[in-house]
């Protein structure tokens, strides 16, 4: 079959056709922001803990399974309650392997917008800036020579929102696999720390308290996660020096 046949028989898709996922993504999101809004928080966790630890004691791979399904929906649409997903994953499946399982989940819905928006736009998106020169050039060879530095940057210090951060990755080219590995490894420091979080929140609710989640920016917490950050911003530097003295 030539090209022009294969092109007959298999159409391109049109522009609305490519963006249906982030649409969905987009209904999903909106309809979660107003139904759910609040209702994923730690009273609704606190109010439900026997039943969902009944639960995981007589289902635990069924448990496990819809978990990771929840999570990575919340993830994949931008749906309120990440965090205490998070630290229910801690608290149904203890530190380890509550971390893991977060993290697998996290990276699916991750993987989930990041093609939905690759589908939509990125690959056109990527095209143009391979294509464009003066400043957008520069940056955009900036990044392909510094890739996995970037992504880890990204992953581990989350300036922007997990959400949009997803959508940003999938305009630069960035190859599937090399993103999946970053976006794993890049968020196991945080996955870890509201995993831990979560180990222990059958405690914290007998003394009917709630979790300080501003733990995070403790020193003897956010130091560590500043020092791999250091680490994988210093190849960049290094490369920039040497670039400067024609190294």
């Amino acid at each position: 079959m030539d090209a022009m046949t294969e092109t007959a028989s298999h159409p391109p898709k049109s522009r609305l056709q490519r963006l249906i996922p982030l649409l969905v993504i987009a209904v999903v999101a909106i309809s979660g922001f107003v139904f759910l809004g609040d209702k994923l928080n730690f009273q609704t966790l606190a109010d439900n803990q026997d039943a969902l630890l009944a639960f995981r004691d007589d289902n635990y791979l069924l448990l496990m399974g819809l978990f990771i399904v929840v999570y990575a929906a919340i993830v994949a649409f931008a749906l309120p309650g990440a965090a205490i997903a998070s630290i229910t994953g801690g608290f149904l499946f203890a530190l380890f392997p509550g971390t893991l399982i977060n993290m697998v989940a996290a990276t699916l819905g991750a993987v989930a917008t990041f093609l939905a928006a690759r589908y939509g736009f990125g690959d056109a998106a990527a095209k143009k800036l391979d294509e464009s020169g003066g400043v957008v050039g520069k940056i955009k060879k900036g990044f392909d020579e510094n890739q996995w530095e970037t992504l880890f940057l990204v992953r581990l210090l989350p300036i922007f929102p997990f959400f949009v951060a997803n959508l940003a990755l999938s305009v630069v080219g960035v190859p599937l696999w090399r993103y999946v590995v970053a976006t794993f490894f890049g968020i196991l420091p945080g996955a870890l720390v509201y995993t831990w979080i979560g180990a222990g929140l059958s405690e914290v609710f007998a003394r009917g308290e709630t979790p300080d989640l501003g733990i995070i920016f403790e020193p003897h917490i956010l130091g560590p996660i500043l020092g791999l950050c250091a680490l994988a911003v210093l190849p960049i530097v290094i490369k920039a020096v040497r670039g400067k003295k024609g190294l």
